[in-house]
């Protein structure tokens, strides 16, 4: 058996969306190869939802073209009851994208940016050995021996990265599950989470003509399986709830997915950081779980590179776990509720009844809206208690000379931005981090969203972490350089 080895600045463990999100951000920066089991991309799609967060991540990524046209749903849920998902974004509601497409985007993405892919190999041993990690991965032509400065797992629920090293991660079983199908060749109604007497049942057929459907018997439980279900068994089930008989259809993919809430302690360990569900495992309710993982491969990767590049030290990556945990926390608790909600009997009657007339009011339907489509996410950063510090950028139009954008598109760099909303005709970049923060003056369309502000500093990711007002530059230094690091020191000029 030969063996190959390889050293990377970054090892991404699973080449799934979040993987290959992590390693798009990272490849334009540093060296990174991505390490997948699988011997084909997936053919299934498990997720088919992204929400606006999303979207508006893709979009400062110039990634939204090559989705196509997918269709647009302002309706979303809150355990199976009605829910506006409209709220001020470049792109509003839920858009419906097969993850299969989702990852073809990512991976060519990644790849043109120059991360490189090493399939059909499996991971095996792992561990710190000094300043580097060593993995050991088997393969189809022998052993994948590497080294690394970091190694990311985005392996899954089931992460063998987190199994290797034992990372603890606590929480509950499944005690609850839904039984899902994409069938092919059968005619039966669409139904929106429809609460029949003796269960759930969903139905939504594809513009290509397979049908989705989900069923759950209330009182059932979840079972230790040792695969994915049979069709035969989706097949008895909907009978039971719907009186409908499907077993003329086809299956293309079928299985269970269980109302399981488990969390990382710590995000970090040492240098073997999780992102996606190796992090946080919970039901899949709403396309939630697709977007948390997404967005934890946001925040993380233009950390991950600016350490790399010796601009700043290695504590900025504890802010991801503080940040994404915190996050991973609240998203894993409305979960919990939404699974109550849509798996309880008639017992959960009432409840449901009282949300629906409180989703009629604006406060609470926004309130829901913004933790679903991820919009609402606010950093707490021990700082000045600004209304936006912490925050994405508000939705407006600005105008850049004789350009209209929105903020999204102030992110292509992948760098930090000095927003001056004075609109001064030139504006230079910050001394000394101008190789990390670009300046852009802009005029605003409203105002109002901005809360007096005349300059802001984002992030990589879009988020707030200086407000300037009056005119003044007071904290924009030490904004700096706790997110990107000291100044660049001027050259000393030699007579």
């Amino acid at each position: 058996m030969t063996a190959e080895r390889l050293t990377a600045d970054v090892v991404v463990v699973g080449a799934g969306p979040v993987g290959l999100m992590l390693a798009g951000e990272l490849a334009r920066d540093v060296n990174v190869v991505l390490v997948e089991k699988r011997r084909a991309p997936d053919t299934t799609s498990r997720a088919s939802t992204l929400h606006a967060r999303t979207m508006e991540i893709l979009e400062s990524r110039g990634l939204i073209p090559d989705l196509g046209e997918p269709p647009n749903e302002v309706r979303g849920h809150f355990g199976g009851i009605p829910l506006d998902l409209t709220l001020p974004s470049t792109h509003p509601g839920q858009w419906k994208v097969q993850q299969t497409k989702t990852e073809a985007v990512l991976e060519e993405w990644a790849l043109a940016a120059g991360a490189e892919m090493k399939c059909k190999h499996e991971l095996v041993a792992v561990g710190e050995v000094g300043d580097w990690v060593e993995l050991e991965a088997l393969g189809d032509q022998g052993v994948l021996r590497m080294r690394c400065r970091y190694l990311v797992a985005c392996d899954g629920e089931d992460s063998t990265v987190r199994r290797l090293i034992g990372a603890d991660f606590p929480g509950e079983d499944a005690r609850r599950e839904l039984i899902r199908a994409d069938i092919a060749g059968i005619d039966i109604p669409n139904r929106r989470f429809e609460r029949r007497e003796h269960g759930l049942a969903i139905a939504a057929r594809r513009p290509d003509g397979v049908t989705r459907v989900m069923v759950h018997e209330f009182g059932s439980s979840a079972g230790q399986r040792p695969g994915d279900a049979e069709f035969e068994e989706i097949i008895t089930v909907w009978k039971r709830v719907t009186g409908e008989d499907i077993s003329g259809g086809t299956p293309l993919w079928v299985n269970a997915f269980g109302d399981a809430s488990r969390q990382l302690t710590h995000y970090r360990h040492g240098r073997i950081l999780f992102a996606g569900d190796a992090a946080h495992q919970k039901m899949p309710i709403g396309g939630q779980a697709l977007n948390l993982g997404l967005q934890d491969a946001f925040n993380l990767g233009w950390k991950l590179a600016l350490h790399l590049r010796g601009k700043i030290g290695d504590d900025l990556l504890d802010t991801y776990h503080t940040e994404r945990h915190a996050v991973g926390r609240r998203v894993l608790a409305n979960i919990r509720a939404q699974a109550q909600l849509l798996l309880g009997g008639p017992e959960v009657e009432p409840l449901r009844t009282l949300l629906a007339e409180l989703i009629g009011q604006e406060d609470v339907r926004t309130h829901l809206a913004g933790m679903i489509s991820g919009l609402d996410v606010r950093y707490d950063l021990d700082g000045d208690p600004h209304p936006l510090l912490g925050a994405r950028m508000p939705h407006t139009a600005l105008h850049i000379a004789n350009r209209r954008v929105h903020p999204a598109r102030l992110l292509r760099t992948g760098g930090g931005v000095l927003v001056d909303l004075r609109a001064r005709a030139a504006t230079e970049p910050p001394a000394g981090w101008a190789d990390r923060v670009s300046a852009v003056p802009v005029r605003a369309e409203d105002d109002s969203l901005l809360h007096g502000a005349d300059r802001l500093l984002l992030r990589p990711d879009g988020h707030i972490v200086w407000v300037g007002q009056g005119g003044t530059g007071a904290g924009l230094e030490e904004a700096l350089t706790r997110w990107f690091g000291p100044p660049k020191p001027v050259p000393r000029l030699e007579y």
